[in-house]
């Protein structure tokens, strides 16, 4: 029997996952796993070291040898170079700079190893096990800490040049508006759990101008501690203050996907973490926004899904790359 090995590499927290060498049956996909703390103020080799360590360990109990695997595939946030197989310092791991991973890996397993940015990773894991399966071409939408894209076009991924495909939050959709991925106004300064904390503050300060009460404010708590989902919250029990924050990043979502679904044209869009936790709110309005801003040739063949795979989906995603 046939095994994949997969390892997701985050800040907080790394896994190494085993799973089926085929996708024959992905039912049950997923054998096993083995997570742990990044804890990154250790250095990069240390924490190699540890995924090297648990992935032996993880194989060790499945009676599984090294000759039996398929290939080791890696999930990683960017910026990384896939064709490389270096992750170059991202923000959430700052001492790994020019980090040969890929190389690495497949030393020591002596199988082939892939590298992708945990965006690409994602969108590979919803199309292969998720909501995208049976699509040709499908875009997936992070939509929680940030806003970023995985794209999968024609039946294969696409990642760019450089793997600086879909980097949609950085797309300007207002002239002004709350900042993320740097630039105010930007897709993922309204859409993103970052984001919408900074919307809930630029228009809170305007609501408390004009009298407006919210029950996010009757504490003497600061605006700066205000989260996405203390807002959401609050707009289920009914907060005025709370809904206007979540309808005007509804209004920006059904805008940003009008831009992906005319440049496009997929099958599918599937978004993930906020939007899956809040559909019933967005599907609604997005879709008002879409029938007014995107070519109906265009909006009519492509379905908006929330992502399947939930917390699951980094397992899913570093071993989806393989295949």
């Amino acid at each position: 029997m046939k095994y994949s090995l997969g390892v997701d590499i985050g800040g907080t927290k790394c896994a190494v996952v085993l799973g089926k060498g085929t996708l024959d049956c992905i039912d049950d996909f997923i054998i096993d796993k083995i997570a742990f703390p990044t804890c990154v103020s250790r250095g990069w080799q240390q924490v190699v070291a540890e995924i090297i360590a648990k992935a032996d360990e993880l194989l060790c109990r499945n009676n599984v040898e090294n000759s039996q695997l398929v290939g080791v595939g890696v999930s990683c946030g960017g910026p990384l170079d896939s064709k490389k197989g270096v992750i170059n310092c991202p923000p959430n791991l700052p001492d790994w700079d020019n980090v040969p991973i890929v190389k690495l890996l497949s030393e020591h397993f002596g199988v082939r190893c892939v590298l992708h940015n945990d965006a690409n990773a994602c969108a590979v894991a919803e199309w292969r096990f998720g909501a995208g399966r049976g699509y040709n071409n499908v875009v997936f939408l992070t939509f929680g800490t940030g806003m970023g894209a995985g794209l999968i076009l024609d039946g294969r991924l696409y990642s760019g040049t450089n793997d600086g495909a879909g980097e949609v939050g950085h797309v300007r959709l207002s002239d002004d508006g709350p900042v993320g991925y740097g630039k105010a106004g930007s897709f993922e300064g309204f859409c993103s759990g970052g984001g919408i904390r900074n919307l809930a503050i630029l228009m809170g300060e305007k609501w408390l101008e004009n009298g407006g009460k919210s029950t996010l404010f009757e504490s003497d708590c600061d605006l700066e501690s205000l989260t996405a989902k203390a807002v959401a919250e609050a707009m289920y029990k009914g907060d005025e203050f709370a809904l206007a924050v979540y309808e005007k990043c509804a209004e920006k979502l059904g805008l940003g996907l009008s831009v992906i679904i005319d440049i496009l044209n997929p099958e599918a869009i599937v978004i993930g973490s906020i939007f899956e936790r809040n559909q019933d709110f967005f599907v609604p309005k997005i879709k008002a926004v879409i029938d007014r801003e995107a070519l109906s040739c265009n909006s009519s063949v492509c379905e908006i899904l929330p992502a399947q795979l939930g917390d699951s989906i980094g397992d899913y995603a570093s071993l989806g790359v393989l295949f």
